[in-house]
């Protein structure tokens, strides 16, 4: 019975975050913020903000502009971004390979970013990684609606705020150190597992069995 069990057991939905889990976003960032900068006259250190992605935006704009004119720079750099961004950022190593193995085995694969979403199907369009939905403008904890919502069962990403989406959802929370956090700060905040990096997510996946199946 339990070997009926488990394969009869159903293909898990599996969500992936974007920036620094399915694609490396720096260097297209650093020129759109380099960009922002010559456009406004107002000086952003891109490098130190690109040592912070994962959080909205605006989280970051808070440190260079006032509040009072977050939404009108948020607005701008997102209307720059394709045109500067997209082509100047690549898949992240084994990003492609994650998606099709979902997919492979007979499951769905969904992006859930905090990114604008537009502008996250544009990457994935760009570098042709092909999942079955995408959702953006949803950060950390409120990434778990959309988890539930599409019943994912596993919520891959490299962030902090990744993990706790991922447990809010009570979702396995698988992370990558792609991304700032490292190994032991994945773990620390309560990642269920944690890779190097994507090329080891197909071995991981062909193991993998949902709990609640």
């Amino acid at each position: 019975m339990a070997d009926m069990a488990s394969t009869t057991a159903p293909a898990p939905t599996v969500g992936f975050d974007l920036d620094m889990t399915l694609i490396d976003s720096r260097p297209g960032i650093r020129a759109c913020y380099q960009a922002l900068s010559e456009r406004t006259g107002t000086y952003i250190d891109a490098d130190l903000a690109v040592t912070r992605l994962g959080p909205p935006l605006a989280e970051e704009l808070i440190n260079w502009f006032p509040e009072d004119r977050l939404a009108e720079i948020a607005d701008l750099y997102r209307a720059m971004y394709p045109s500067i961004a997209i082509a100047a950022t690549p898949a992240m190593a084994g990003a492609r390979e994650a998606v099709d193995a979902v997919k492979a085995a007979g499951g769905r694969a969904i992006v859930v970013t905090a990114k604008f979403e537009p502008n996250a199907k544009l990457h994935l369009e760009h570098l042709g990684i092909h999942p079955d939905e995408v959702v953006g403008n949803l950060w950390a904890e409120q990434k778990a609606q959309a988890l539930r919502e599409h019943g994912a069962s596993v919520y891959v990403g490299d962030h902090l705020g990744d993990v706790r989406g991922a447990r809010k959802a009570e979702a396995l929370s698988l992370a990558v150190a792609t991304g700032p956090c490292s190994a032991e700060e994945l773990r620390a905040a309560g990642a269920d597992v944690v890779l190097d990096d994507l090329t080891q997510f197909p071995a991981w996946l062909a193991g993998y069995r949902p709990a609640r199946a």
